[in-house]
């Protein structure tokens, strides 16, 4: 996956997950995944409205539902505090590709964690 957005790039997805002996590597690692090919999409497919970016979101969250699933395998799960790390980083991709009036709710609406 060829990111070519510097600010992406740069930011290390999931940080606060990878500190935390909790969770999983290989399963953050999945999440770091999700979230470096919804950017990818984005790049790709260029989203001109907030309704695109909407369906490259929920789309992104539908795999977290997924791995929310693996999580609870391994003896945990998404939580409250894990839940808002995740949205962080949606906020954060939606910022980076310019849609800063993104709504942080709307961008996870379709989540079951």
């Amino acid at each position: 996956m060829l990111i070519t957005n510097p600010q992406v790039a740069g930011h290390a997805f999931l940080r606060s997950m990878y500190e935390d002996s909790y969770f999983p590597d290989h399963l953050v690692g999945k999440g770091r995944v999700i979230l470096l090919r919804l950017c990818a999409r984005i790049e790709a497919e260029q989203p001109s409205d907030l309704k695109t970016l909407y369906a490259l979101t929920h789309a992104a969250t539908e795999e977290f539902n997924a791995l929310d699933e693996e999580f609870g395998a391994a003896g945990g799960g998404i939580e409250t505090v894990v839940r808002e790390w995740i949205c962080e980083e949606f906020c954060f991709v939606a910022s980076a590709y310019g849609f800063t009036d993104a709504d942080a709710e709307e961008l996870t609406a379709v989540r079951d964690w």
